[in-house]
């Protein structure tokens, strides 16, 4: 078998990615190095690219193949998630309190996948993203209790009419569920074509997850993300009643 190089990405923000069209690598490593500014997870994100990386490794750039994606309008509520919606027992907040958000999914995963070192949220991830949120580019869904714990949440990046679903949590029964469904009823009322969850998993097969190949999805980003266009529909005060019918 041919040994695969994973080319080194040059130290401009805006020095172009590889092309993933033309990855070599069987699970979609692109490239390595580079940073984490505001202008290069950007352009990955424009490209089919995200950041996936360790404590122990350099920067990784990934472009898997097939992209899982959930479509607003088009995936499933199961029966269960319906009633516990139903209840209402929760509120919810948007871009509140994102820094921790993403202290609560990297905690999550630092307890389920065991060590310190258990998570690819490191503390660059967290200031690379907190540093997106604060330009308006990345956001957070926040699931409180009735006496306003934070008891889940996600948070990811929204591009024109696509967000890009990075990581969940919880510390209570459904909560980062309740927090998928109610991303996926603002992305529907906002005209957004699709979320990217990157990955398959059977919770997504569960909602109906659809798989794109690089093909398509790259197509979806061209049509969804207009060039030199990174605002997004993003509500900054959605309308309540949105949250109340399920």
């Amino acid at each position: 078998m041919p040994r695969i190089t994973i080319p080194q990405l040059g130290p401009d923000p805006d020095s172009p990615f590889p092309d993933p069209a033309r990855i070599e690598h069987p699970e979609g490593l692109l490239a390595w190095g580079g940073d984490l500014s505001p202008t290069r997870l950007i352009n990955a994100y424009r490209r089919d690219i995200f950041p996936w990386f360790d404590d122990e490794s350099e920067i990784l750039w990934w472009s898997p193949e097939p992209r899982a994606v959930l479509i607003p309008g088009g995936w499933h509520l199961p029966k269960r998630l319906r009633r516990t919606l139903r209840q209402g027992r929760f509120q919810v907040h948007l871009d509140a309190n994102f820094e921790a958000v993403i202290d609560g999914c990297a905690a999550a995963r630092k307890n389920r996948e065991g060590g310190v070192d258990g998570t690819w949220i490191t503390a660059d991830m967290k200031r690379a993203y907190t540093r997106l949120y604060r330009l308006g580019h990345a956001h957070s869904v926040e699931i409180h209790d009735l006496e306003g714990g934070l008891i889940g949440g996600l948070y990811g990046v929204a591009l024109g009419r696509v967000f890009f679903a990075e990581s969940k949590f919880h510390c209570a029964r459904d909560a980062s569920k309740i927090a998928l469904a109610i991303l996926m009823r603002i992305l529907e009322s906002e005209g957004f074509l699709l979320a990217d969850c990157q990955l398959w998993n059977p919770h997504l097969e569960t909602l109906g997850v659809r798989l794109l190949n690089g093909v398509q999805f790259r197509q979806v980003l061209a049509f969804g993300i207009p060039p030199d266009e990174n605002e997004s529909s993003w509500p900054v005060r959605p309308d309540p009643d949105l949250f109340r019918a399920w």
